[in-house]
């Protein structure tokens, strides 16, 4: 099962709409949902299937103008993992792909600004047809051990991300007050806080191989 339906609905957070959001909710995060839901029955009878979803580094990693698609399609990332989890039992396995790929969807993103330009540019160097090979694989039986995992295509290259884990800990016995967070906590966490402004160029600033 291949969840690929996407749309855009792209705008700075202040100035977008209820119908823009519940938009791209519903075909991403809820189509996902609803398409995997459907084929589930299919899937439990036969004791095997693989769920294929299409996430974005929006997500995993954040973009600007893309609140609803960075929500969606991490959304997806965690019904993923969700459904990898709870449908092992059944030998169904769940995975994502991050796609790079210049296609009908990501054409309507704005290409105003010279960086933009820049990232549309790189984009259109990226065809789908990359992304099919993944997608075949991970269909096949020989995916059978692999489950609840999150790849990226670039061009010729793939990707695997990691999972949020924790990076820092700090413990305070008598508790932490909002003055000692910030004197000794924020302090020590600040040189590992992930950077501020990080969008998926920041990541990949190379161009595709």
């Amino acid at each position: 099962m291949v969840n690929n339906a996407g749309i855009l609905r792209d705008t700075i957070w202040h100035k977008m709409s209820h119908e823009d959001w519940r938009a791209v909710i519903d075909v991403h995060l809820n189509g996902t949902f609803n398409v995997s839901k459907a084929a589930t029955p299919y899937f439990r009878e036969q004791q095997s299937g693989s769920f294929i979803h299409f996430t974005s580094t929006s997500g995993l990693i954040g973009n600007v103008g893309q609140a609803n698609y960075s929500a969606a399609k991490l959304g997806i990332v965690g019904l993923s993992q969700s459904i990898a989890l709870d449908m092992a039992r059944a030998g169904v396995r769940s995975n994502c792909i991050a796609p790079f790929a210049w296609s009908r969807m990501t054409a309507s993103i704005p290409a105003e600004t010279p960086e933009q330009k820049q990232r549309v540019e790189r984009l259109k160097t990226m065809s789908a047809d990359k992304i099919a090979p993944l997608v075949v694989y991970l269909a096949s039986d020989a995916s059978q051990e692999v489950t609840n995992q999150i790849f990226s295509v670039r061009k010729n290259e793939i990707v695997l991300y990691n999972k949020p884990r924790p990076i820092r800990s700090m413990t305070k016995l008598e508790g932490w007050t909002p003055e000692s967070i910030a004197d000794e906590l924020i302090p020590a966490f600040k040189p590992s806080f992930a950077r501020a402004d990080e969008v998926s160029a920041h990541v990949f600033p190379y161009d595709p191989i």
